[in-house]
């Protein structure tokens, strides 16, 4: 399943947030503004050889993957809590935590 795949069933799968924000709200927490913050980070990433993607959103918690050499550092849980997680919740304060899953 390539990535445009996966953001299209997770996006016909997405609900509006408990508030009703509206869809072009872009505090609100759905996969476009998710995925718009991740691509704010994506070239730090890949200048160190990695990448992230969306897994799911179950309820306040945003579910990645982090790929290629982020999936292996040694360093990928600062960066999935100090970069990625601060960077989401700072965008979109309906996020209480991101994890990632393998």
């Amino acid at each position: 399943m390539t990535s445009e795949t996966a953001i299209a069933d997770l996006q016909s799968e997405a609900q509006l947030p408990a508030d009703n924000a509206p869809a072009n709200d872009p505090h609100a927490l759905t996969i476009d503004n998710v995925e718009r913050v991740l691509d704010e980070l994506r070239p730090y990433l890949m200048a160190d050889g990695g990448n992230v993607e969306i897994v799911e959103i179950d309820g306040p918690i945003v579910k990645v993957r982090l790929q290629g050499a982020c999936g292996s550092c040694p360093s990928s849980t600062m960066t999935l809590k100090m970069g990625i997680e601060r960077k989401l919740r700072e965008a979109i304060p309906e996020v209480n935590e991101v994890v990632q899953v393998l």
